[in-house]
């Protein structure tokens, strides 16, 4: 049913969409770098806004009542998300985002399926195909994204089933949400004929299928893997809008959904890459395990070094390079803006200070570099992994605040190491190393790290945001 703007020709419309899609795409590009970072963000946000309000004002699709309810709760809870959620908890929310995206288009996709079915009008093969297949994919990302959601939340354990019993689960329900596919697809005249029943069965019994397969696809993977997984599940939000797309034959969404589900596809390549595995080892392999204590006895025992913030400032004074490596630890302490006092103090002394960044520090890629933008860390200062790597051997000193598996040398001495191969920021090259933990406990990989115990690092054990506040404070007295 035409809206306000429905008099119009329909190329105002499509022209609409194409600004739309450009603004998207600009936007994308925007983020690819900290600096513009946030004008992306802005840019496909007007270009979303362009494109739902134009539809809404094209089509009459719901009650000015209802509709202004709706963008009213909607974006109140949006903003709630927006400043209450902590940086380090975004990694959740990207997941619950991207499953409400997969869960929307399921639902959309079989309200069209019973809106074409109330006009008496015969489901064709074109609809009932992109229908199902956006029901599979939308349904087992909403599940699946709230299972990682909750995982990175600590409020989702293991599976509770054996491997190969889970393998057999998937692939038992994968084949059944296959079938109610093919069955919706081929015998649509079933549901078709007047009276029409509102449930049409097998596009239902698709979506229950497949959210269960969605919930076995990552029950069994371990909470490391988590952030290349949610990687994967924004991919198939947005395959899975492209899809519901087709279904609505609506440009605009086509456009956004193949957007998301190809960056998404990029940002899973790129972190698999950065770990130095495969998708399939990450989907069915999982990194992790038990950590045995006779490993860590025999690397630690009267093998480390404490040191104290006092002796981590008498090695500032006499440094020329300092490089810093952020990890979880320093997100989940907040400790960024004593990082960022930290780094101006050396800065004033003439110190060349700079941070060394691993693509997968943190539970998010870029997590680290929007920390430290936050607190103003010049971007200039942010090195990822391929420039800093080389400069250790002439730096003289580097302070590891929160970071354990992306510094640890067995992912290039250990071949049977969980984390062998994945490249790793190589500080032990370094005249000294200060690692901040608060304990010897290990990483998601669940492995020791022999850096703790060489002969040219330390550990300054203590909360991260704590622990650097008192470095400026000595800091600050000792050059005053």
């Amino acid at each position: 049913m035409a809206g306000v703007l429905g008099g119009l020709p329909e190329a105002v419309l499509q022209f609409t969409y194409l600004v739309a899609a450009v603004l998207f795409i600009q936007g994308l590009r925007d983020m690819t770098h900290p600096r513009t970072a946030t004008r992306g963000n802005a840019t496909s946000a007007g270009g979303m806004f362009l494109a739902v309000l134009v539809t809404v004002l094209w089509f009459e699709i719901l009650s000015p009542v209802v509709l202004a309810a709706g963008l009213l709760v909607g974006g109140a809870v949006g903003v709630w998300l927006a400043v209450s959620v902590e940086t380090t908890e975004m990694p959740q929310l990207v997941g619950l985002f991207n499953g409400f995206g997969g869960g929307a288009s399921a639902l959309v996709a079989g309200a069209e399926l019973i809106d074409v079915l109330g006009t008496g009008t015969q489901l064709s093969v074109g609809l009932t195909t992109t229908a199902a297949i956006a029901g599979i994919i939308g349904s087992v990302t909403f599940w699946g994204s709230l299972v990682a959601a909750g995982k990175l939340h600590g409020v989702v354990g293991d599976s509770p089933v054996s491997p190969n019993a889970g393998h057999a689960l998937k692939g038992l329900f994968l084949l059944l949400a296959v079938l109610a596919g093919l069955f919706l697809i081929v015998r649509p005249d079933i549901f078709g004929q007047p009276p029409v029943t509102p449930w049409l069965p097998s596009y239902w019994v698709l979506v229950a299928a497949a959210s269960v397969l969605g919930v076995f696809l990552v029950v069994p993977i371990g909470g490391a893997d988590m952030p290349v997984v949610i990687a994967l599940l924004n991919s198939y939000s947005g395959l899975a809008a492209a899809t519901t797309g087709f279904v609505l034959d609506n440009t605009v969404l086509i456009i956004a959904g193949t957007l998301v589900g190809a960056s998404g596809l990029i940002l899973t390549v790129i972190m698999c890459d950065s770990m130095n595995r495969s998708l399939r080892n990450v989907l069915f392999g999982g990194l992790g395990g038990e950590t045995e204590s006779e490993d860590m006895d025999e690397i630690y025992e009267g093998q480390i070094t404490e040191t104290s913030p006092e002796e981590v400032v008498m090695l500032m004074e006499t440094t020329q390079r300092v490089v810093i490596v952020p990890g979880y630890g320093m997100a989940v302490a907040q400790a960024q803006h004593a990082v960022a006092e930290l780094v101006g103090l050396l800065d004033e002394n003439g110190v060349d200070v700079e941070f060394g960044i691993h693509p997968v520090a943190g539970r998010m890629p870029g997590h680290m570099n929007a920390l430290l933008a936050e607190a103003d860390v010049p971007y200039e200062k942010m090195r990822e992994l391929e420039e800093v790597n080389p400069t250790f051997s002439q730096t003289d000193l580097v302070i590891v605040t929160g970071a354990n598996d992306v510094v640890n040398p067995k992912a290039n001495t250990d071949d049977s190491s969980p984390i062998a191969g994945m490249p790793v920021l190589n500080v032990s090259e370094a005249r000294s190393v200060v690692v901040n933990k608060r304990s010897l406990s290990p990483g998601f990989s669940g492995i020791p790290n022999p850096l703790f115990a060489k002969d040219n690092a330390s550990m300054l054990f203590g909360d991260a945001k704590e622990s650097m506040q008192a470095l400026v404070n000595h800091y600050k007295e000792e050059t005053s």
